[in-house]
């Protein structure tokens, strides 16, 4: 994993462009900060590394940070832990973005964990919400980036909805 001191963020790029502002924000997320309303430092976060569906070298080696701060409290992590690198494993195959080369082994590795991190989790009350998001990160980790992105869409009206049709056709 990137250390948050190494100067190699100033060569990866996010949406506004030198990441060397973004190992400030991952540490913030020690202390598992509720990513709900806009909280920082979560908004500032999406807005630079999944800027509107867009992923940078920036992203992947901040997966591994925010996976880490899950894996220190499952139980006390809200949905945005779950869906941040399921949405960032979703953008990279949807736009076959490359990792870079140094950063892909730690990348990877962090994703393999989710699903461990997301039975970690199921001990607590999910709202569907929380559920959506998990059952993303457990798809994108297992190497299935559609479900993922469908899972995420999957509220329980859409999902009558599409059982509906599914019966139909």
């Amino acid at each position: 994993m990137l250390g948050l001191e190494d100067t190699r963020w100033s060569e990866l790029q996010h949406a506004y462009g030198a990441a060397s502002d973004i190992p400030a924000l991952l540490r913030q997320l020690s202390d598992l900060p509720s990513s709900e309303n806009d909280n920082e430092p979560w908004f500032s976060l999406w807005s630079a590394l999944a800027h509107q569906g867009d992923v940078y070298s920036a992203s992947f080696a901040a997966v591994p940070h925010v996976i880490e701060a899950l894996a220190s409290s499952p139980l006390k992590a809200d949905c945005s832990y779950f869906q941040f690198p399921a949405w960032v494993e979703v953008c990279r195959a949807k736009k076959g973005v490359s990792v870079p080369d140094d950063i892909a082994p730690a990348y990877f590795e962090s994703l393999s964990r989710l699903p461990a991190l997301v039975g970690s989790a199921a001990a607590r009350q999910w709202d569907e919400g929380v559920l959506r998001c998990a059952l993303s990160a457990v798809a994108a980790a297992k190497g299935q980036p559609a479900v993922a992105e469908a899972v995420l869409e999957l509220s329980p009206e859409v999902a009558s909805a599409f059982m509906e049709w599914f019966h139909e056709r």
